[in-house]
Formats: C-alpha cells, structure tokens, sequence
C-alpha cells in the first residue's frame, strides 16, 4: 500500500509546481495547490480527469456550465472536455487521470 495525507503535500508554487504522487500505465495522481486568486486556466487533457476538492473552495468552468466546489466535491471529466478552475481564497485539489497517458497526450505516442 502506498499513502499520501492530501492536506500536508508540500506545493510551494502552486499552479507552477503540481506535485505528482504517483504514475503508471493506468493513472497519474497530481496535487495542485491553488494560491488565492491562482487558476488553471481554460485548458484539456487526453485523459478522462476526476478531480476531488480537498481544502478550500473553487470555481469551475466548462462550456455549458459553471459551479461553486467544496472540499469533498468529486467531479469528472471526458478527454478533451475544456474547463477553467479557479479559486479565490486558495484551495487544494487531487487530480487522476486515466488511462495515463491518454492516445495523443505526447507528440509522437500511440497506445
């Protein structure tokens, strides 16, 4: 068994330096720790993402709708499905992706 306490996960940089926990042919798990007003702004990934609120609160974003998250909030996402979170008052967020990496993710890779 492998443990991680989300809530004690060391990002100092926030946005600019997510912490990968773990990585291997079925998923990657990454920490990202949100400074007040920091966002990930609109983008995608390859991979089907869950994200979990783990402390805090952020706001997130998609085409067709917008919600307030809490910590304990689990939302996911398709592959290539576009979306923007942010948080004004700092947050911390768990992110899986699955398949890892998912077809297209590197230039050149084919599953």
């Amino acid at each position: 068994m492998r443990y991680w306490d989300l809530t004690q996960i060391k990002a100092p940089a926030g946005t600019r330096d997510p912490v990968v926990l773990a990585t291997d042919d079925a998923a990657r798990a990454v920490v990202i720790a949100l400074a007040p007003g920091q966002e990930l702004g609109d983008h995608e990934v390859t991979e089907r993402a869950w994200i979990t609120v783990v402390e805090g609160t952020v706001e997130v974003a998609t085409d067709n709708e917008q919600r307030e998250c809490s910590a304990g909030t689990l939302m996911t996402f398709e592959p290539h499905e576009r979306r923007a979170i942010r948080s004004e008052s700092g947050a911390r967020i768990l992110m899986l992706l699955a398949p890892w990496p998912g077809e297209g993710h590197f230039r050149g890779h084919s599953r």
